[in-house]
């Protein structure tokens, strides 16, 4: 080795001892009489001290050459430091240097390698090994690394087997668009990468594999976002012989493990809630339950989702003529926030109103301190109805309602926006609180009114529950799936169901998502003619591992959890891909492109 230590791990205890570290210049103070180098490696920064009279001529002149990220080799005695610096690990000590040598030159970065760096995103992700020198993003790696670490040995732990599943694979239709790949040994035929091993996993529990995992890879052609890359990372697993109810349990013990293990907390039991209350209540399938600011109904007139009973309520009355119309009016009630100047109830309305949310207004009511309410509807409700509404939304002296009104299930999603925002602006969802909770009994199946025919809510392989069979056949659409997501803090970490082991129920799956026999034999005979040797009951999720890397690291994005991710483009613009490939290469690929 070239070095004794690394440049992290020396203290007092070291003083008086030899040693040699390599590393990156960072900083350079030459003050003449005495130089200070700050060199840093992966795990941390020491100070060297060079001094006239006392350090050989060499050593000094060589300093003098320095620049930043020049890599270095110095060899010296440990001292303690006169000038101590309480922010680093190493501030007791310093090297004073009695040999320097310069193993490699650099050019000027194009931004600071420090925490608070002056580079932008677009240039530090085409230098992105230079962005993956600063200590903030090497730690959201090491992060990483302990995550799946720790993933390994609680899976081990239960016996589980970690398999590798193909990488080129047969494209689906269901789902996200695949990216595909041409085969040159087979002329006009596509490999897909997969969206996820689903198949193949459920193949291992045919095979009797009963307890599989993989950290695997996972591709999607899709749109990307904060929280989205074309490639991804997902902790993929399956069991057979369980009920839903082991793998809410085993997966639940998975998430406490990790907590434990990384930021030392012991989370209570997950609470459970199904679809229907988490999209009554919320308005979104995966509630960020920091905070209450439940949903209160002042009119409704609907079937309640996925049950039969008919929901009534209206305390709107019909003097307003926004509410007359809607099929649902509902509110939040925001706990001490009826101090919001008009100004800011105006910048509320206009959030609303972003195209991305939809809404074509909001009216507000404050609970004044002195017992009296004020609204932006006073004109229409006397205060006897907006103390209904009050009594009906809990609301307190000093509370704010807000209101929203339309079509059900478009005002939800529109009231679920405006909560959030509510929620981030009272300072209620603290990165550092973790809420954790299980949504279960999701529909079945989806109907796309553009296709005319349903689709499968999760993928075409998971199980109705049981209770739930007779109305395949006679209400498709009040099916419940046996599956599952593991929700914190308003993030989709996981998800999963119970699969369909029988080959007859998985034939009138197919039927009811508008396969024919035949395309059902042609994208999925492989899986059904496994199901005629004996598959056994068998159910699984996937953890979608850079989100929960980013959710452990306190951060809204999984790019900088991952060591070389693409932009919002879907580009790597540090290796400048995807690119363009050569005539002959897409001849021998039997690819014919249009040119100008």
């Amino acid at each position: 080795m070239l070095r004794t230590n690394n440049c992290g791990e020396l203290r007092m205890a070291h003083i008086g001892a030899q040693a040699t570290l390599c590393g990156w210049v960072q900083t350079i103070r030459d003050k003449g009489g005495i130089i200070w180098i700050d060199l840093r490696d992966r795990y941390g920064v020491t100070q060297l001290i060079l001094e006239e009279g006392k350090t050989d001529e060499k050593s000094i002149q060589i300093a003098r050459q320095l620049g930043r990220e020049f890599v270095v080799k110095a060899t010296g005695n440990i001292a303690e430091r006169s000038a101590k610096n309480d922010k680093m690990p190493t501030g007791d000590i310093e090297i004073r240097v009695s040999s320097l040598q310069i193993l490699n030159t650099s050019e000027v970065p194009p931004f600071k390698i420090e925490d608070e760096t002056d580079g932008g995103d677009e240039i530090r992700m085409k230098y992105r090994y230079l962005d993956l020198r600063r200590n903030i993003v090497r730690k959201n790696l090491e992060l990483r690394h302990k995550m799946a670490r720790f993933t390994r040995n609680y899976l081990d732990n239960l016996d589980f087997i970690e398999v590798e599943t193909p990488v080129l694979i047969k494209s689906t239709p269901e789902g996200a668009r695949d990216f595909v790949v041409p085969s040159r040994m087979n002329e006009g035929q596509f490999y897909a990468l997969p969206q996820s091993p689903q198949t193949f996993k459920q193949l291992l529990m045919v095979a009797g594999f009963d307890k599989y995992y993989q950290i695997v890879k996972c591709f999607r052609d899709e749109d990307l976002r904060a929280d989205r890359q074309p490639e991804f990372t997902q902790i993929d697993c399956e069991m057979s012989f369980i009920e839903q109810e082991d793998i809410l349990n085993t997966f639940e013990g998975l998430t406490k493990h990790l907590f434990k293990q990384i930021k030392n907390l012991d989370l209570a039991d997950f609470p459970r809630m199904t679809y229907a209350e988490a999209m009554r209540t919320y308005g979104n399938d995966k509630p960020d339950t920091r905070f209450e600011m439940k949903f209160v109904e002042l009119k409704s007139n609907e079937i309640v989702l996925r049950t039969s009973e008919k929901h009534i309520s209206n305390l709107v009355g019909d003097t307003f003529p926004v509410f007359n119309d809607a099929e649902m009016v509902v509110g939040i009630c925001a706990k001490n926030a009826a101090n919001y100047t008009r100004k800011q109830l105006d910048e509320l309305t206009e959030f609303v109103k972003k195209p991305q949310i939809g809404a074509k207004g909001l009216v507000y009511v404050r609970y004044n301190e002195d017992g009296t309410l004020k609204s932006s509807v006073d004109k229409f409700f006397s205060e006897d109805v907006l103390k209904n509404w009050a009594e009906k939304m809990n609301a307190q002296k000093g509370d704010l309602m807000l209101i929203l009104s339309g079509e059900a299930n478009k005002v939800r999603k529109q009231l679920s926006e405006l909560r959030l925002e509510m929620g981030s602006q009272l300072g209620l969802r603290d990165k550092n609180t973790f809420s954790t909770l299980w949504v279960i009994d999701f529909p079945l199946l989806d109907w796309d009114e553009e296709s005319k025919r349903f689709h499968a809510m999760h993928h075409p392989f998971t199980s109705p529950k049981p209770e739930d069979l007779e109305l395949l056949q006679t209400n498709p659409a009040l099916v419940r799936a046996n599956a599952y997501d593991l929700v914190i803090n308003g993030v989709e970490v996981g998800g999963g169901s119970i699969r369909i082991f029988d080959k007859d129920l998985q034939a009138k799956m197919f039927a009811l998502l508008g396969f024919s026999k035949e395309d059902a034999e042609s994208q999925f005979g492989f899986l059904m003619n496994a199901f005629k040797y004996g598959a056994p009951p068998h159910g699984g999720i996937a953890f979608g591992f850079d989100r929960l890397c980013s959710l452990f690291g306190g951060a809204d994005s999984i790019r900088d959890f991952i060591a070389f991710p693409k932009n919002n483009a879907g580009r790597d613009v540090m290796i400048d891909s995807p690119s363009v490939i050569s005539d002959e290469q897409l001849k021998e690929l039997s690819i014919l492109v249009k040119k100008n």
